[in-house]
């Protein structure tokens, strides 16, 4: 058994990344503040580590079996409007197809067979075009879900979305992730629905999808900001418990509204990804179990988003030792 092994060639394009000194900028301006309040040094900093390797192509992929047949077997199916379908796959375009275009090609034959099951084909075929009409049927129906699973897991897309080759994200300009929850949720819909008959894959809308989703490796800069921000705020917080003075002390405002906002976007983000991976109903490969549980979870204490509320609630703690201020 093989992997489905595509290869073609995309043009580079330039990922959104933002500056990693853009990145620093807020957490260097409240520091300043404290600094100036306390005056009392400098905070002293830590540099967060980076996010885990995505789980390497052999661990994420499930191996398939090809399906092979003789012309004749497959023009004995012809009624089943298949021949042209198969004779696509298998020219030299077919052959360098991208995971998805691969997974709407499963999807389709999928569907012109089951079709063809219900319908009065099988009654015209022999015995044993019937039972090789069945046999191949129920082994696309088997074999489809780990279709959409390779065909999302092994994207350049998706893939990249977890790149280490990131930078964080300023939290006071945070860009908008409308349009990459649209490209999630689409292949949400697609997952969901691909044993229905009625439901109608778009395949330019699908390399739409794809697309936004390649223009920045988000899910990698959601975590890598959740990090900064879960360092720069236990940075300040041992500052505080450092430097902490009975004398009244004016604390400089903490920007709540910035640290919620990427707590809401992160949170809308990771529901998003972590839906995507449960919504296959297959068991999901354990090392993408593992690296979903330690990076992606809203939930275990030592991923990241656990870390970033840990860390908000100990400022809170770290602040109020200067509550008496009558400015905070």
């Amino acid at each position: 058994m093989k992997h489905y092994d595509w290869i073609w060639f995309l043009p580079l394009v330039l990922l959104g990344c933002a500056n990693p000194h853009d990145a620093e900028a807020p957490w260097e301006a409240y520091y300043q503040q404290l600094e100036s309040a306390l005056d009392d040094g400098p905070v002293e900093t830590r540099s967060p580590p980076n996010i885990g390797a995505f789980p390497s192509r052999e661990a994420r992929l499930f191996d398939i079996d090809e399906t092979r047949d003789s012309l004749l077997n497959v023009y004995a199916l012809r009624e089943c409007d298949i021949t042209s379908l198969i004779a696509a796959r298998n020219n030299q375009l077919g052959k360098v197809a991208p995971p998805s275009q691969q997974w709407l090609y499963e999807r389709t034959l999928w569907q012109r067979l089951t079709l063809c099951g219900t319908s009065d084909v099988p009654e015209a075929l022999s015995s044993e075009n019937r039972e090789r009409l069945k046999q191949l049927t129920d082994t696309k129906t088997a074999q489809l879900p780990y279709v959409s699973w390779n065909a999302i897991f092994d994207s350049d897309e998706w893939t990249d979305n977890f790149a280490r080759a990131s930078h964080s994200l300023k939290i006071d300009d945070m860009p908008t992730i409308e349009p990459h929850l649209e490209a999630v949720r689409y292949l949400q819909q697609m997952v969901e629905h691909q044993f229905s008959l009625n439901w109608q894959q778009d395949s330019s809308k699908l390399e739409e999808q794809l697309n936004t989703l390649r223009a920045r490796p988000l899910t990698a800069e959601m975590l890598r900001t959740l990090m900064l921000a879960s360092q720069r705020l236990d940075d300040a917080s041992q500052y505080l418990n450092e430097h902490a003075t009975p004398e009244e002390t004016c604390l400089p405002q903490r920007d709540e509204p910035r640290l919620a906002a990427l707590s809401d976007s992160a949170q809308q983000w990771l529901i998003a990804v972590n839906d995507l991976i449960d919504r296959h109903p297959i068991v999901t490969p354990e090392e993408v179990q593992a690296y979903q549980s330690k990076w992606l979870s809203l939930h275990a204490p030592d991923a990241p988003w656990q870390q970033y509320q840990g860390a908000i609630k100990s400022h809170e703690r770290a602040r109020a030792q200067f509550s008496n201020c009558s400015s905070n």
